[in-house]
């Protein structure tokens, strides 16, 4: 029986209930083989097909360009989509959080930039004895302070770090450009157990510009500082290997910036309300470079004013966000509002058809990223069927 077309009706329910091998599925992993309208809600889904197609997309459009892909997990904060990117070709992963590096580096991913900077004690001696572990591990710094504090960290372990400068593009993280840019990497470079691999320069304010032109227009200006400091230390004789930076906002402009190795992208291989109202090179209304894969399914639990309201089990505690709104597959003229707890809010518009308590709905959410950590695993969809449970094993690392 369809979970999606069950009405609650006493006969259907009573023969739901009647049949004596129904049993409760207390395991995520025995979900796969079942409908995905079956999933107990809210559950967070990926179709397979167009996450597979974004994994590739974002390689074939770069082709040629010589500028690599270094996807963000802070993304999907699961190893196993983490390795299926490193398998598409991306030159490793990055990271927000140290937690997040420890997981996915403890969990088969060879190679993962930490883009955060660690200023405690505590966490610059875990971070240190990460690098002691795992060779992939590199590390960004943002000051000088900083700097001098991983040397000692890392010389009282015995390990050489590789680390990477952070670049100011916008005031949230990074060290000013010109100078004091150049006096960092210089000291970085001089220290006897770091090694400086290059830097970083990420241009968030940028992503989110609606229209390519317009978008490309800006980032192209804001990242004009840091091409110039990025030549002082080409200059200086300093080892630039790594230019690391953009998002999936800017991934497609980044030949035009002097020197840029690879695009931090994230939201790519989900994609989500926000950045599919931000428009793309070949249509400014919707960017359409990769599909919305990323969904969650939400069950009606309240149905008594149908032409007027629809009452779901997801609210903001299933899709965090609620600007821009959830978008409801296949009913455009519903508006969808995540602003209580426990109850999704659907003001009912332009209806294809009427709908009942115990329907399931899928919608598009808000912003990947904060949805994905509320959730323990990820079902991986295909043909509507569950066809994998994907742990989110850095559900939480915030540290």
């Amino acid at each position: 029986m369809n979970r999606r077309h069950l009405l609650r009706s006493g006969a259907a329910f009573g023969a739901l209930f009647a049949v004596p091998t129904v049993r409760a599925v207390s395991r995520a992993e025995d979900w796969i083989g079942k409908s995905k309208w079956e999933l107990e809600t809210p559950a967070l889904c990926v179709d397979l097909d167009k996450l597979e197609r974004n994994l590739t997309a974002v390689h074939t459009r770069l082709k040629g360009t010589g500028i690599g892909v270094r996807p963000h997990v802070k993304t999907h904060k699961c190893p196993a989509l983490a390795r299926m990117q490193m398998k598409a070709g991306a030159v490793g992963v990055c990271a927000a959080k140290l937690s997040e590096a420890e997981t996915m580096l403890e969990n088969g991913v060879p190679e993962v930039l930490m883009t955060g900077v660690n200023v405690t004690r505590g966490k610059i001696l875990r971070a240190m004895e990460l690098r002691r572990k795992h060779p992939g591990f590199i590390q960004a710094v943002d000051n000088e302070v900083m700097a001098a504090d991983l040397q000692d960290a890392a010389r009282a372990l015995g390990v050489v770090a590789d680390v990477v400068v952070d670049m100011e593009v916008f005031k949230r993280s990074g060290v000013p450009v010109g100078m004091p840019a150049l006096r960092l990497a210089q000291q970085v470079d001089k220290s006897p157990n770091l090694k400086f691999r290059g830097i970083l320069a990420y241009d968030g304010p940028s992503q989110h510009i609606k229209g390519h032109a317009a978008r490309k227009a800006q980032t192209l200006q804001a990242l004009a500082p840091v091409v110039e400091t990025r030549e002082q230390m080409v200059a200086a004789g300093l080892n630039l290997e790594i230019f690391s930076g953009a998002g999936t906002g800017t991934y497609d402009m980044m030949d035009g910036v002097p020197g840029f190795t690879d695009v931090q992208v994230g939201s790519y291989l989900f994609m989500d309300c926000q950045y599919l109202e931000i428009g793309g090179a070949g249509n400014d209304l919707v960017y359409e470079d990769f599909a919305p894969s990323l969904t969650v399914l939400a069950t009606i639990i309240n149905a008594n004013h149908p032409s007027e309201t629809l009452v779901t089990d997801a609210g903001s505690k299933a899709l965090t966000l609620n600007q821009p709104p959830a978008r409801v597959i296949g009913e455009p003229g519903f508006e969808y509002s995540a602003r209580s707890d426990e109850y999704g809010m659907i003001t009912v518009g332009g209806a294809t058809r009427e709908y009942r308590v115990g329907e399931v709905l899928e919608v598009i959410v808000p912003h990947c990223d904060p949805v994905v950590n509320l959730y323990d695993v990820l079902f991986g969809i295909r043909g509507d069927k569950v066809e994998s449970v994907l742990p989110i094993l850095g559900r939480g690392k915030s540290q």
